[in-house]
């Protein structure tokens, strides 16, 4: 009896550290929400967003976590966020720590917009984070992405596929499509789901932000660099590609 008591003792310590970990997060991310970095002009720029740990070399990325807060802190700081961090149901201290190390972060709340300039950015990846965003604001932020894009950029972005929740609807799974879909398990603040996209809902939402050329890509495909580092979820994931017209694409319309 006395050890089920103290689990769950330490288990309501954790969620409340946890839960001043998002606040703090979100405090600091509402602090920095109108301010915008400078790029290098030099080379080719590319943006990861709503990155998590699902990194490439040479990218840079965005991230609304306390992940990205905590990378550009001292490293000696790192192994105290992992204990506070939800990646210690997926990383190992070391390869946690070597990520943070290792890879150029951003902390910054996307809700708030992208904080680079306009036409400044090659290549945009977004992988499952669209449907952690209400449908007003995802719509905003794919705006955005537009913005941030040069005449000819390319953005990928990888979601839920609503079609597969409903496959496994209609096959009777209906656990793990709620789960998987709609009611993540311990999801809170950031994590949370907000809104599901099929290719029809996302292809509409990425053409009425001025992109063209949108379509259907296969994991590990398309026009975006180094797909074999940051695809992820291949069994329910859709991935679609769009680029940023070019200017006599837009003056011939």
């Amino acid at each position: 009896m006395c050890v089920e008591k103290a689990k769950r003792h330490t288990a309501g310590v954790s969620e409340l550290v946890r839960s001043l970990a998002d606040k703090a997060t979100g405090f600091v991310g509402w602090l920095r929400r109108g301010r915008r970095i400078k790029l290098r002009a030099d080379g080719c720029v590319k943006v990861n967003l709503g990155a998590g740990l699902d990194v490439a070399a040479g990218w840079l990325n965005i991230d609304g976590s306390l992940n990205a807060l905590i990378a550009a802190a001292p490293a000696w700081l790192h192994p105290l966020a992992y204990r506070l961090s939800g990646a210690r149901q997926f990383y190992a201290e070391e390869a946690y720590c070597e990520i943070l190390r290792d890879n150029t972060f951003l902390h910054h709340n996307l809700i708030y917009g992208i904080p680079l300039p306009d036409q400044s950015v090659h290549f945009v990846y977004s992988s499952h984070l669209l449907e952690h965003l209400d449908r007003s604001t995802g719509r905003q932020l794919l705006e955005e992405c537009w913005r941030i894009l040069r005449p000819g950029g390319v953005a990928r972005f990888g979601v839920p596929d609503l079609e597969v929740a409903w496959e496994l609807y209609v096959h009777g799974d209906k656990e793990r499509m709620l789960h998987d879909f709609f009611f993540v398990t311990g999801a809170t603040g950031l994590s949370q789901h907000r809104y599901a996209y099929d290719f029809e809902l996302l292809s509409r939402a990425l053409l009425e932000a001025g992109f063209v050329d949108v379509h259907r890509v296969h994991f590990g495909e398309g026009a975006v660099p180094d797909l074999e580092s940051l695809d992820n979820r291949q069994d329910y994931t859709l991935f679609v590609e769009a680029r940023r017209p070019l200017l006599q694409e837009v003056l011939a319309r």
